[in-house]
């Protein structure tokens, strides 16, 4: 069973539409970027994660964003809660997780890092954080 994590904490999945049509792709980490190219049709796009030492799914998502892709992204896999916030500001909208991981790492400390445009480091720099 899968959980999805957004700003708000811990919420089960309300996807419906499946992976395998034309609302929704799943992309693999390895994906060539230079493939990318939204479509408007595409209401969801969910993203790999093999690994939470793989970070090609960031660069992924950063790249839909930068070239008009305004759907649903999701990154999937082993995404942990501290980088939750690195994966709000590449784009992503919310990550799914299994069980097992939303058990190691409870809610709280995914939403702990739900304020992710206070706290990076422009802000900083910025001092507004």
């Amino acid at each position: 069973m899968s959980v999805i994590v957004t700003d708000t904490g811990f919420a089960a999945d309300d996807w419906t539409g499946g992976f395998d049509g034309a609302r929704a792709l799943d992309l693999p980490s390895d994906t060539d970027p230079a493939t990318l190219a939204p479509d408007e049709a595409v209401e969801m796009i969910r993203i790999d994660f093999p690994s939470f030492a793989d970070g090609r799914g960031f660069t992924l998502a950063r790249l839909l964003r930068l070239r008009g892709y305004r759907g649903r992204l999701r990154a999937r896999g082993h995404v942990i809660a501290d980088q939750y916030a690195m994966a709000r500001r590449a784009g992503f909208d919310e990550v799914e997780i299994d069980a097992a991981l939303a058990s190691r790492q409870p809610e709280d400390q995914w939403v702990f890092r739900a304020d992710w445009r206070a706290h990076d480091y422009q802000a900083r720099l910025r001092g507004t954080a």
